[in-house]
């Protein structure tokens, strides 16, 4: 009697956990489904090694490419620069391998030196003739990889908030990204992760767009409701675990750039932070046009952008030194009212967003 009693106790407990699960999966894919009925894809694709890559192409001119931090895609800079720059330049922005709408190949690990190979294979195929390379966050890391191992590939290197140095707390600040394992890191993608991070979306993007404003228009213009997809969650895990297996070894090669390079930087970033990995860069490339902004956060290209963007389109050309840092990236004014930065938003538009 006990032992039946048991058994279908542990029936039940089981039937709870598998439509926990299902329950689980179901609102995953729902989730992936809406954001990319709210944010199709908007370029074109090109396979590169067994990456399918998702890019926008935009102009004329001297070639610019544009490589956006962990967990974002193209839009980042498609929606904040590119109508801004005026003629005179071919502008390209894309997806890296496994985030936005493109396809990371299989096998593919996310190691700087892999993705900075991709970025290469990219430019080669389009035929760019040495962009300059745009480079945020993440996206910097890449770009700085991209400089030391292929330096005969671009022209130079403008880095907005880039990651620069390992960190001793780089597990940690990293969190629940932090999945060693392929296996579970893919349970957690298509379970637990995209309604959590749907849940707590927000106040996560307030905290990295702090201390500006988060704007009003990002979910949907800038493409964040892409990265609530169980692919996108995957790659971006992929990115924290190989983070480590890099980074060490590239920064120790920073002083071999001889390209023009130029950055960035907020004091007031919390994501990439100023002591750590804005001010050690100062005496590690020569020549290096550094800027530092008081009180701007981590997201430089979304604060108002007409303000950092002070290229001269007729006479100065992008891949000079000097223009590297004093045209590409002016350090804008930052004394922001919320109304200039969410552009006169409604508080209508900014809570519907996220529904």
């Amino acid at each position: 009697m006990l032992l039946s009693i048991l058994s279908w106790l542990l029936a039940v407990l089981l039937s709870l956990a598998v439509l926990g699960i299902a329950s689980l999966v179901l609102a995953t894919l729902w989730i992936a489904a809406k954001a990319e009925r709210l944010v199709p894809p908007v370029g074109k694709f090109i396979e590169i090694d067994g990456n399918r890559i998702h890019y926008v192409d935009q102009g004329e001119g001297r070639p610019i490419v544009f490589l956006h931090g962990l967990g974002a895609q193209l839009h980042h800079f498609r929606h904040t620069l590119f109508g801004r720059l005026g003629p005179g330049y071919r502008l390209i922005a894309l997806d890296r391998p496994g985030a936005g709408y493109s396809v990371r190949a299989s096998g593919a690990t996310g190691r700087l030196t892999e993705q900075a190979e991709t970025v290469r294979r990219f430019i080669e195929e389009l035929r760019l003739e040495k962009p300059l390379v745009v480079g945020h966050s993440l996206g910097g890391a890449i770009a700085l990889t991209l400089a030391v191992e292929h330096p005969e590939t671009i022209s130079g290197i403008a880095l907005l908030a880039p990651l620069t140095h390992m960190e001793a707390d780089g597990r940690e600040k990293f969190g629940s990204l932090y999945i060693p394992s392929r296996l579970w890191r893919w349970i957690m993608s298509y379970t637990v992760a995209i309604p959590t991070s749907l849940r707590y979306a927000r106040p996560i993007m307030e905290f990295i767009f702090a201390p500006q404003v988060l704007p009003g228009d990002y979910m949907v213009a800038a493409g964040g409701w892409l990265g609530l997809r169980p692919a996108h969650f995957y790659a971006m895990s992929s990115d924290v675990v190989a983070i480590e297996r890099d980074l060490g070894r590239i920064e120790g090669r920073y002083g071999e750039i001889a390209m023009p390079a130029g950055i960035l930087f907020g004091d007031a970033d919390r994501v990439t932070r100023f002591h750590t990995q804005g001010a050690p860069m100062r005496s590690r490339i020569q020549g290096l046009d550094f800027e530092v902004v008081e009180g701007m956060g981590h997201m430089p290209q979304f604060v108002a952008p007409e303000r950092s963007i002070r290229f001269d389109d007729r006479s100065r050309h992008i891949g000079n030194g000097a223009v590297v840092g004093q045209h590409l990236f002016q350090p804008p004014q930052l004394a922001l009212r919320q109304r200039e930065f969410l552009g006169c938003r409604s508080e209508h538009h900014r809570k519907h967003q996220w529904r």
